[in-house]
């Protein structure tokens, strides 16, 4: 007589994915109800540039409209960093504590880095094409965020989907966000070249050097 052992199913609580997911439809639908004119315009961003030819003012950077979309961006972002850890074996894609450590981290990246450019840019005199600068990538990154929002709970609810879907949709975001840095560029070539020392030491000193040292620090950490 064969005897079956009952093992019971342990999965990890989901719920509180399903909290933020709907959090972030939200904030997003009230952006859209209080910013209609702006959201219409800004959800056109990938055919159209008149979204960053209106809203291309420093001032926009704090607005309501740029702080919203801020929090689905760190959101939907911080979902696709764990859901990438978990489908390469590094993470448990329901892990809440790991979520809120990466949301923590990205939230204190994003702000300290924006502080110490701050400071460079004063240091320079450079303020105003910093925070245009910071504008425009801001703006397509939120884009970039909202678009994965979507591809997110399919990613966290189903368990088949291929590695190679992941890579393909990492690879995509990374070719988008190489591009808006060349779009900013030549948006600003004329102010960019007339501060061409600076620029370089900013590009290289707060573009390049942190995501490096980030790489870095992730493949020796994990070898």
């Amino acid at each position: 007589m064969i005897e079956h052992v009952l093992h019971p199913r342990i999965t990890g609580n989901k719920d509180w994915a399903t909290l933020l997911f709907v959090l972030s439809f939200a904030i997003v639908a009230v952006t859209k109800s209080v910013f209609e004119n702006r959201f219409g315009d800004f959800s056109k961003l990938i055919f159209s540039d008149k979204y960053t030819k209106i809203y291309r003012d420093s001032s926009h950077l704090k607005s309501g409209f740029t702080i919203a979309l801020f929090f689905v961006q760190v959101i939907s972002f911080a979902f696709f960093i764990q859901l990438s850890l978990s489908q390469f074996g590094y993470a448990t894609k329901t892990d809440w504590i790991l979520y809120i450590q990466i949301t923590t981290f990205l939230i204190f990246f994003i702000l300290s880095k924006y502080l110490i450019e701050k400071i460079i840019a004063t240091a320079f005199n450079m303020e105003e094409f910093v925070e245009q600068f910071n504008l425009q990538k801001v703006t397509y990154r939120t884009y970039i965020g909202l678009t994965i929002l979507p591809i997110n709970i399919i990613l966290f609810y189903y368990d088949s989907i291929s590695r190679n879907f992941l890579l393909f949709i990492i690879a995509i975001v990374l070719i988008i966000n190489i591009l808006t840095y060349l779009i900013s560029i030549k948006n600003y070539q004329n102010l960019i070249f007339s501060k061409l020392f600076y620029f370089i030491l900013y590009l290289c000193a707060l573009e390049i050097a942190p995501y490096y040292f980030m790489y870095y620090w992730f493949t020796k950490g994990s070898a």
